[in-house]
């Protein structure tokens, strides 16, 4: 009998036991780094022609891992594996598949410095954030394996006196899935371990900024029981084996979470059915953000500004949850940008390995791109502190704050995933819910009042998957906030909650008559 879910404590670096155990990490996966990483299809270790690298963002020039850059033949060869073990694991007992989950849980808590500190070189996380990502896959492995035991179960259907009636749920096949660098466990994770518990087999393209990450969790699922051919890894890059998979025939589902032009992207390809298909391919596509934090004249300001900082600035901007716009109403406008500008500034900059608030961003490209974003704020707003880059043999960008930013401004309606917060002044706090809505996206939100008709307005109005008051707008825990948005932000899929699994399930209705 399993124990109910409780989410995974977040570590206190505060403690002088931990800290020594995270110092200790980080030397072991930096004595590691710089070694090749090949392929798995089928359990097998398979080496490409073309590699790439990742490197670390906090010293530009530290290689993390060598990758193989996979080809269409391997993608072909994974679906291929994929979709011929589906009739083993297809089969298996859902009891003995969250096993493989809970055990894998087990060996990840047991080394979840090891995984925070892969994170530390590979994405630029500090040690809080990384922390954060793999309690949360630890989160996703315990629920997962529990929601799979409850969804197996029988379902209740109204009886009839002539008729024994069944409905249950069955896989549905093949499942490729790509996720993104930000959260490079725990979103990569959860989503293939759903696909997984569920009777799903896994053709898995991680992210190139991420992939050694990607192949140390397979080993993960390797050692937990994991059956060869089940999980398949397939690193490259997403404009050939991507797409490959996503259009293949055999293909029966994408999970895909990632920026919105790549969203749709693989939405339109997986629509069009290919010749020999059988099936409307399912797609879960999340995808990005432009979120709001409205700040109203009654909240408590001190609280407000802590939680604004955090939401815009936390791993540097770099996630879908971000506040990238705070919406101000007038009386308190002038004095809550000095407020946040001040904790902004006291914010220090350097290498993740060090553990300062902000590090670096992903790559080259993503510096450039958020550099050209803060060029055209100037043009839009009032600069107010950051606007350049810092200093360091890394990515590192200061943390940027415009105000009197136009609500329809290009740094007020596009994802720029970077340290980049315009602000907006609102009249009042229903002027302030009409800014907060005018996007095209609606992933999340956060509300600081201490008026309840405000709060309940702002619950029914504000057109968000996510919606927080008085807290920030980042930190969705599994089971406890389930996580997905509305409009561009994607098909609002609802990680780590209870109606996630059902969409990698199908549901059979059996119907026998009595003789």
């Amino acid at each position: 009998m399993l124990t109910p879910f409780q989410n995974e404590p977040i570590t206190d670096f505060s403690v002088e036991s931990n800290r020594k155990r995270m110092l200790e990490a980080i030397a072991k996966v930096e004595a590691q780094l710089g070694q090749e990483y090949p392929l798995v299809i089928n359990g097998e270790r398979i080496y490409s022609e073309e590699k790439f690298q990742s490197m670390n963002p906090s010293e530009k020039d530290q290689v993390v891992g060598i990758l193989q850059k996979a080809n269409t033949d391997h993608a072909e060869q994974a679906i291929q594996v994929a979709t011929e073990r589906f009739e083993y694991w297809k089969r298996v007992p859902p009891e003995e598949r969250a096993m493989i989950l809970l055990r894998a849980a087990t060996l990840l808590r047991n080394r979840k410095h090891e995984f925070a500190a892969w994170q530390i070189f590979e994405v630029g996380k500090n040690w809080l954030e990384a922390d954060a990502d793999v309690a949360e896959a630890i989160d996703y492995l315990e629920f997962y394996a529990r929601e799979m035991i409850r969804y197996a179960q029988p379902q209740p259907l109204t009886p009839i006196a002539t008729e024994r009636n069944e409905y249950f749920y069955i896989p549905l096949g093949p499942v490729v899935v790509i996720p993104p660098w930000n959260f490079p466990l725990a979103i990569m994770l959860g989503m293939t371990t759903a696909a997984l518990v569920t009777g799903n087999t896994v053709v898995l393209k991680p992210s190139s900024d991420s992939a050694v990450i990607g192949y140390k969790f397979v080993e993960l699922m390797e050692e937990a029981g994991l059956p060869p051919g089940v999980l398949n890894l397939v690193t490259g890059p997403g404009s050939t084996v991507g797409d490959y998979l996503v259009a293949h025939p055999k293909t029966r589902m994408i999970a895909f979470t990632g920026s919105k032009e790549v969203g749709i992207h693989i939405y339109e390809l997986a629509a069009k059915v290919q010749p020999g298909q059988k099936w409307l391919k399912r797609v879960i596509a999340e995808m990005g953000g432009k979120d709001a934090i409205i700040v109203d004249a009654d909240a408590d300001l001190e609280d407000a500004a802590k939680a604004v900082v955090a939401s815009a600035f936390g791993f540097q901007g770099q996630k879908c949850s971000a506040a990238s716009r705070l919406i101000l109403t007038e009386p308190i406008y002038d004095d809550f940008i000095e407020a946040i500008k001040a904790r902004t500034e006291a914010l220090s900059i350097g290498p993740a390995k060090e553990d300062h608030p902000v590090g670096p961003v992903i790559n080259a490209g993503a510096e450039v791109k958020i550099l050209s974003y803060i060029e055209i704020g100037k043009g839009e707003g009032q600069l107010v502190t950051g606007g350049e880059k810092a200093e360091g043999n890394g990515y590192y960008i200061r943390p940027t704050i415009f105000k009197d930013v136009d609500e329809n401004a290009r740094i007020a309606q596009e994802e720029i995933f970077g340290p980049v917060l315009a602000v907006i002044k609102a009249k009042d706090f229903d002027d302030a819910l009409r800014i907060a809505n005018n996007t095209e996206y609606g992933l999340t939100g956060s509300v600081f009042t201490k008026d309840p008709m405000k709060i309940e307005k702002a619950k029914r109005e504000f057109h968000v998957g996510n919606l927080y008051i008085n807290r920030k707008c980042t930190g969705a825990l599994v089971d406890v906030h389930p996580f997905g948005g509305f409009n561009m932000s994607g098909t609002d899929s609802k990680a780590g909650g209870r109606d996630y699994l059902l969409l990698f399930l199908q549901g059979k209705s059996v119907s026998e008559k009595y003789r």
